[in-house]
């Protein structure tokens, strides 16, 4: 049986939409969900539904019982009051399940930056995740992107309106990219596969070896439009993510993870693509995805 968390994320969605579509080759699926009602009427037929959060200790014991293959995904949570307590809490009940169950592989959205990213607030935190999984000696792949382009989708009305997308990090230097449907296609193989065994990292770097300037250029092409690039200061970054709501400490963790990718490099041009995991290119997702979002 495959367990699925986040079924009705971003990622998550992905993932259990490429299992159904699978068919028999799937087996049993089950998820975790806080609201069965979002699932679709077509997951409803298919899947059974445990309800709770993952970062219940029962709720993932529950969920677990039976099955042998995870899909792993610890969610934001802007309010948290500790970026480690929160993926803490997530973590512990998960490898408790591993240590009394039958679980045997776990496939887990991670983060490129192992062995390099110090003091890198979420990074440093998904990265501490994956470290105490594998202490429970299951076999284990983290999935680990660089920079989401779906985090583009927040300043889609910014694009429209203003003409600019601003981020915190050098407007020269390449930024590495991925989407969530290679994440959740990867992710999916994975867990259709159940010869795989040991612990390791997954790559997944799409094709473009862009700064944010050119993104930028690509995105005015793609809408017809001029945009350009803006960079905003650290401070700047911590006080809009705070208008937002986000707790003082999500808030300096995501101030800190970027000022590490900026300073350190682990999202930049030194990470080689990997187009078998990660095939998306930037344009092609600006035409078919950010497009649409930017102009709806």
């Amino acid at each position: 049986m495959i367990l699925v968390t986040t079924p009705t994320g971003q990622i998550g969605s992905r993932v259990l939409d490429s299992l159904l579509d699978a068919g028999d080759a799937a087996g049993e699926i089950r998820v975790i969900v806080r609201d069965p009602g979002r699932l679709s009427a077509r997951v409803r037929a298919r899947v059974e539904a445990v309800t709770g959060s993952h970062a219940d200790p029962d709720v993932t014991a529950k969920a677990c019982a039976g099955a042998d293959r995870v899909f792993w995904l610890v969610p934001p949570a802007p309010t948290a009051d500790s970026v480690d307590g929160h993926f803490r809490a997530f973590t512990r009940p998960l490898v408790d399940a591993i240590r009394t169950g039958g679980v045997e592989r776990v496939v887990a959205v991670s983060t490129l930056g192992r062995g390099v990213a110090r003091d890198a607030g979420q990074i440093s935190a998904s990265l501490a995740m994956d470290d105490e999984i594998r202490a429970s000696g299951v076999h284990h792949r983290a999935l680990c992107p660089p920079y989401l382009m779906e985090n583009l989708l927040h300043q889609a009305g910014v694009i429209r309106d203003d003409g600019v997308i601003a981020m915190a990090a050098p407007g020269d230097r390449v930024l590495r990219t991925c989407t969530t449907r290679d994440i959740g296609a990867t992710a999916a193989r994975l867990l259709l596969d159940g010869s795989w065994t040991g612990q390791e990292d997954v790559p997944m770097v799409g094709p473009d070896a862009l700064t944010p300037e050119d993104m930028a250029r690509v995105v005015s092409e793609v809408l017809d439009r001029p945009v350009r690039f803006q960079r905003i200061s650290a401070a700047e970054y911590r006080t809009s993510v705070l208008r937002y709501g986000a707790s003082e400490n999500w808030a300096q963790a995501l101030t800190d993870l970027a000022t590490a990718t900026a300073e350190q490099g682990f999202y930049g041009s030194a990470a080689p693509s990997t187009p078998e995991t990660a095939p998306t290119s930037f344009r092609r997702w600006c035409e078919e995805v950010l497009r649409p979002a930017v102009l709806a």
